[in-house]
């Protein structure tokens, strides 16, 4: 039988309780599950976008594949960009520190989508005046931010994480930079991912590597511009270097002196091309 009017206009209020029930637990479920601290997200993206080269030692990504999942990307950083203070705050050091990696290698790509392909490098989104790197075009952790500010703000904040490895790791869309990995970084597998990095980085000898020639070590621009983070870490720059010397020679006499920081220290010019697959 038909419900009449009388009967409807009684059930409403339950109808509509029913409703806030619903909305409620809906919300509750949400906020158990909480942030993916997996990034699993942004794992799936760079897995189908960027592609190893070099014998592993350098990664190019597929900007033109990002473009074409701009929409996963976007939802991404809006869950970046959802965490409160006061829950980063809770989380452990660890967490925290791959959590501001991810963000600034993820909001790094957007940021080259906004005008790709009509770009050879990132310095073309800025200018004289303005530094692409300073500007503020995205929320995170309650904040407008830019992409300086998570680097230079936070992730080399002194006293509070003061990991050089850090540099092998964030990654500015350049060719001179070291390789963007083809995953996400996770809290329980952090100090191996970033030793992975260094590792990768120094074996790169287009960036890193000992001349027998001019008996001195060549070595990316980005230990002359971050010295004062190896220098803190390790005593110094050869310091640092001291400690991977199988790295950045074959020669085991070479190897020996790179260990006793017998060997000068040349920068090499930085690329800043685009690390885009051509």
């Amino acid at each position: 039988m038909p419900i009449g009017s009388p009967l409807r206009k009684r059930l409403k209020p339950f109808v509509y309780l029913a409703q806030l029930w619903l909305a409620g637990a809906l919300l509750a479920t949400a906020a158990a599950q909480g942030f993916d601290d997996r990034h699993g997200a942004w794992s799936a993206l760079l897995k189908r976008h960027v592609v190893w080269l070099g014998g592993g030692h350098e990664s190019r990504v597929s900007y033109a594949g990002m473009q074409r999942d701009r929409g996963q990307l976007k939802r991404y950083l809006e869950s970046l960009s959802a965490v409160s203070p006061s829950e980063f705050e809770t989380w452990p050091k660890p967490r925290r520190l791959a959590f501001l990696i991810n963000a600034y290698n993820a909001f790094t790509v957007e940021l080259v989508l906004t005008r790709y392909p009509d770009l050879k490098s990132i310095r073309d989104l800025g200018s004289v005046f303005a530094s692409p790197w300073k500007k503020r075009f995205f929320s995170l952790l309650g904040q407008q931010r830019s992409l300086d500010d998570i680097e230079h703000g936070m992730i080399r904040a002194k006293g509070v994480y003061d990991d050089p490895r850090i540099h092998m790791a964030v990654n500015c869309a350049a060719i001179g930079c070291p390789a963007l990995r083809d995953e996400a970084y996770v809290e329980s597998e952090l100090d191996q991912q970033l030793d992975d990095q260094v590792r990768r980085f120094l074996s790169d000898r287009t960036r890193n590597r000992y001349s027998a020639q001019s008996n001195a070590l060549e070595v990316s621009k980005i230990f002359d511009w971050y010295g004062e983070d190896f220098s803190r870490a390790s005593s110094s720059v050869k310091g640092f270097l001291a400690r991977h010397a199988n790295l950045l020679s074959d020669d085991p006499g070479a190897q020996a002196r790179i260990r006793e920081m017998r060997v000068p220290l040349r920068f090499l010019e930085y690329d800043w091309s685009l690390n885009a697959i051509q």
